[in-house]
């Protein structure tokens, strides 16, 4: 499929430089610097960071600078970066259980243990454009926001389950798949299609996750919780250096999450001939970031790409593993449409050939117009 092209080299350095000088753009105003985009642009810088599979918010806003505003040419400089990095130590599980909550709320219940916290978000307003946005600080820490850890907050999900309300399969205990090391093969464990759910580009995951809600996936959601603030982040100390046996963890920061848990339909089917009593049943959603859209899309589809272990028949494409997970990631994709750009001459020359063959052999085998009408 791709040809070797000779030659070319100055033209390809003049398109780099135009590119240079298109993204620098009018040089009698500022050029605007990373640290402005991760102050006042963080849902952006978020969104990179979360589809790049790399928590560094001043890189994602260089990359955000250098690709122009693009977040998928973004998310692939910044997926580029990341290949090259050296793995330092593996970190403990995150317990989003200890979260320093900056917003919490649920959709089933009025009054949750520990209360609704609405937080920083628009959901509640209109949507009107301003016409003048005023600069925001970079996102605070807890500390400079004031809010304390303060005891952890009951889940709405542990609350049904204690009452038995909500449908728990067993899962084998295997460690996290980790799909930038190991190949995504089907079906996957649903480690693995928890962390492509978690990198997939927003827009396929939102899509997909309406197709569900419209039929295509038989999911009717509530929204359990979600939640989303400051998590620790853990390692153990014999990790780092051999030489230690101490095996007890200790925080080395923190990032913050937006978490999500969709309670849906309760018709499990266990076996051909049995079935659970009735129960809710879950999907669950996480993402670096403020990006609460991609939590609910990614527990929507969560929760539909367990059809097969809930008893449920596969009728859609947002219950097909491959179908989701194969199309989700958008550097993949993007890549896959955009080498169509390179130069494909000697191919398009071969099917052009072969084109007017058969043109000719079809001419030759019609029968002649002139001797069948007298």
């Amino acid at each position: 499929m791709y040809v070797a092209v000779k030659g070319g080299e100055r033209a390809i350095q003049a398109s780099l430089a135009l590119l240079e000088k298109w993204r620098r753009g009018d040089k009698d105003l500022p050029e605007i610097a990373a640290a402005q985009l991760v102050s006042q642009m963080g849902i952006a810088v978020d969104r990179v960071m979360a589809e790049g599979s790399l928590l560094d918010p001043e890189l994602a806003a260089l990359a955000l600078l250098q690709a122009q505003g693009d977040v998928l040419e973004a998310v692939f400089l910044l997926r580029a970066f990341r290949a090259c990095l050296p793995r330092l130590v593996r970190s403990q599980p995150l317990n989003t259980n200890s979260m320093t909550v900056a917003r919490r709320i649920s959709a089933c219940f009025k009054d949750i243990p520990g209360g609704q916290l609405l937080g920083p978000s628009a959901d509640y307003s209109q949507r009107i454009l301003h016409n003048q946005i005023h600069s925001r600080p970079v996102l605070p820490t807890p500390s400079e926001q004031g809010i304390s850890a303060g005891q952890p907050l009951a889940r709405v999900t542990d609350i049904l389950a204690a009452e038995g309300l909500l449908f728990s399969p067993e899962e084998q205990a295997q460690g996290p798949h980790d799909i930038t090391r190991d190949p995504l093969n089907f079906p996957a464990p649903r480690s693995a299609r928890l962390q492509a759910l978690s990198r997939a580009d927003e827009g396929f995951a939102l899509s997909m996750a309406y197709a569900t809600q419209r039929g295509y996936g038989d999911t009717h959601p509530f929204v359990g919780e979600i939640r989303a603030g400051w998590v620790p982040i853990c390692v153990r100390l014999c990790d780092i250096d051999a030489s230690v046996t101490d095996e007890s963890e200790v925080a080395i920061g923190e990032i913050f999450l937006t978490e999500c848990e969709m309670l849906t339909q309760f018709t499990v089917q266990l076996t051909q001939t049995e079935q659970a009593p009735p129960a809710f049943t879950s999907g669950y959603g996480l993402a670096p970031g403020r990006c609460e859209r991609k939590a609910m899309s990614m527990a929507l589809l969560d929760r539909s790409l367990r059809a097969v272990e809930l008893g449920e028949p596969v009728t859609a494409p947002s219950q097909d593993q491959e179908f989701v997970l194969a199309h989700a990631d958008n550097v993949e994709a993007s890549g896959f449409v955009q080498h169509l750009k390179l130069p494909h001459h000697v191919d398009f020359q071969s099917e052009l050939s072969m084109v007017k063959n058969l043109r000719d052999i079809a001419h030759r085998k019609a029968p002649n117009q002139d001797e069948g009408s007298e």
